[in-house]
């Protein structure tokens, strides 16, 4: 009887240890990619927390999932949080109420770029011209692309939209010659492969007036604009110049459990170097502000965790 109950509890703990979680990216070669597979990485070695990361054609396929538990966690920007927690958007009438933040991870930057030779010198220059739209895999682009088009007095009818499903469909028709301008945030490795293939881009600066930046923030409320200086991992940016900015989010569903969200929170704070070392962007994380105000609640692993640091909202 103790042999087999020996075995039971064995074979229970076993169970436990291999325990491999969904987590649910955008297709290889795009940030959302790259920024999942770091962060698995160092849950699995810091927490010993394994995760099996699962491309998808993009975010609008994949929160539902979260929220249904058949995936357990993602990366998404706050707009795509936002319409989904409260139904909004390409979401409305399917409110994702089982969706949670886990953390702020670090600031995206992102405009339309154009080639290196382009004539293009503003957003307002893109008039009539033939621009990556749509997003069908992931569909809150479209609102992006939508609020750096407001900043240069531009809405969806001023361009000649070129639809595409998701953004690497979108940078290689610009790369192939079908679109004039491509979008994607800056940094991500598919950047510099169109940096490089087109003889170099030019990302082109979001004006950070008064009205341009309400007219951005009619669209997306949690854009903001900021200077972005050249380094070696920004392809497209030469002189230091303006892109528009919104906070990326882990995020998880409400049925993983606490003790692994926390772990999860707790391998995120403590490994910035680690998570640097797998994806230069992770050089905007702040461990101290991964808890600030957003659309979505936080999952209460998480609020347990940054209680315990004393990182507050």
């Amino acid at each position: 009887m103790k042999i087999l109950l020996f075995l039971l509890t064995a074979l229970a703990a076993t169970a436990a240890q291999a325990q491999v979680l969904g987590f649910g990216t955008a297709p290889q070669g795009s940030l959302g990619y790259n920024m999942g597979s770091a962060i698995a990485k160092v849950m699995a070695e810091t927490e010993n927390l394994q995760s099996r990361v699962q491309p998808y054609s993009g975010s609008s396929a994949i929160l539902p999932l979260v929220n249904s538990g058949e995936l357990d966690l993602s990366v998404c920007n706050v707009l795509e949080a936002q319409e989904a927690a409260n139904g909004e958007g390409p979401y409305a009438g399917r409110k994702q109420p089982n969706l949670r933040v886990l953390a702020v991870i670090f600031p995206l930057y992102s405009s339309l770029f154009v080639k290196k030779d382009s004539p293009a010198k503003s957003i307002a220059d893109l008039k009539g011209k033939r621009i990556p739209y749509g997003y069908s895999a992931q569909v809150t682009l479209q609102r992006v692309t939508d609020a750096i088009l407001a900043t240069g007095g531009l809405t969806g009818k001023d361009i000649i939209p070129v639809l595409v499903p998701n953004v690497i469909r979108g940078v290689d028709d610009f790369a192939e010659g079908k679109a004039d301008a491509g979008f994607f945030a800056l940094g991500a490795a598919k950047v510099l492969e169109v940096h490089r293939s087109t003889g170099g881009i030019r990302y082109l600066p979001v004006p950070d007036d008064a009205s341009s930046v309400a007219a951005m923030q009619r669209i997306m409320p949690y854009a903001y604009v900021t200077e972005v200086k050249p380094t070696p991992a920004t392809a497209g940016v030469e002189v230091p110049t303006k892109l528009m900015a919104y906070d990326y989010l882990a995020v998880v569903g409400a049925h993983v459990k606490d003790e692994d969200v926390y772990r999860i929170a707790r391998a995120l704070h403590g490994n910035k170097p680690k998570l640097v070392e797998s994806l230069r962007a992770f050089g905007g994380f702040d461990p101290d502000n991964m808890n600030k105000p957003m659309p979505a609640p936080f999952h209460p692993g998480a609020l347990k965790f940054y209680k315990e640091k004393g990182i507050g909202k």
